[in-house]
C-alpha cells in the first residue's frame, strides 16, 4: 500500500505531481453502464481530460480490444487528437507494460484514474498501483459500473486498499488551488462553463453581470 501522506496539504493533488490514466471509455463498455447516467460520465471524463490539458498533466489513454469494443469516445479523443490510445488485451491495465512504462516515464507518483467499469478495469489497476508505491486517486463520477452496487462495492474495496475516491471537479479544483494562478484561469473557466453544470451557468451569469457593470460605468 502507498505510504504517501493521507492528510495535510501534501495529500492534495498538484498538476506537477499528477499523471492521469483514462481507461476504456468505449461504446461496448457504455452499453452496460448502469451505475450512472451514461451522458453524465461522458461529460465528466471529457471535463477531466480538458482540465488535465489546461494544467499540462500527462494523460495516458487506453482501450481494450478496440476492434471489438469500439474506438475511444470521440469527444475524449478530440481532447488529445495526436495521441493514439494504448490498446490492450489485459483486463488489468496495470499488467500492460506499455501503460506502466508511460506512467513511470513521467516521474510522477500521484496517479489519477477513471474508467469503465469501476469494479473491474478501474479497481484492478488502482489496487495494484497503490501496492507499488503510487498514491492513487479514482475519479468516481468519470467512472461507472454495471450496477450501482458494483460501482459502490468497487469504491469501498479500493478505499480499503488505500485508494482515494474523488470527483472530477474536485481534481480540477485541487490543480487550480489558487485563482491567482492566472495562466490557467481562462482554461479552467472554459472547462467549468462547458462541463460543470450549474456552476458553469452561474459563472456565465456572473460574467454577464460584470460585463453589464462595465458597460454602465459602475
Amino acid at each position: 500500500m502507498s505510504t504517501e501522506a493521507k492528510n495535510g496539504l501534501q495529500a492534495l493533488l498538484t498538476p506537477e505531481e499528477s499523471v492521469v490514466v483514462l481507461i476504456d471509455h468505449q461504446p461496448f463498455q457504455f452499453a452496460n453502464l448502469n451505475s450512472h447516467e451514461p451522458s453524465m460520465v461522458v461529460n465528466n471524463v471529457v471535463g477531466l481530460a480538458k482540465a488535465a490539458k489546461v494544467f499540462d498533466v500527462p494523460t495516458v489513454l487506453t482501450t481494450v480490444l478496440e476492434e471489438r469494443g469500439g474506438f475511444l469516445l470521440q469527444a475524449l479523443q478530440d481532447v488529445f487528437p495526436e495521441q493514439k490510445p494504448i490498446d490492450r488485451t489485459f483486463i488489468n491495465t496495470w499488467q500492460d507494460e506499455r501503460v506502466v512504462d508511460a506512467v513511470k516515464a513521467t516521474g510522477r507518483k500521484k496517479l489519477v484514474i477513471a474508467g469503465l467499469w469501476t469494479e473491474i478495469c478501474v479497481a484492478m489497476p488502482a489496487i495494484q498501483a497503490a501496492g507499488e508505491g503510487f498514491e492513487v486517486f479514482v475519479v468516481t463520477d468519470a467512472s461507472g459500473g454495471i450496477s450501482a452496487e458494483a460501482h459502490d462495492m468497487a469504491v469501498r474495496r479500493m478505499v480499503q486498499a488505500g485508494v482515494v475516491p474523488i470527483t472530477w471537479l474536485a481534481v480540477a479544483g485541487e490543480w487550480q488551488r489558487d485563482w491567482a494562478r492566472e495562466e490557467t484561469v481562462q482554461g479552467m473557466t472554459e472547462v467549468q462553463t462547458q462541463h460543470a453544470g450549474a456552476t458553469g451557468v452561474a459563472f456565465a451569469w456572473e460574467t454577464q453581470l460584470l460585463a453589464s457593470r462595465s458597460r454602465s460605468g459602475v
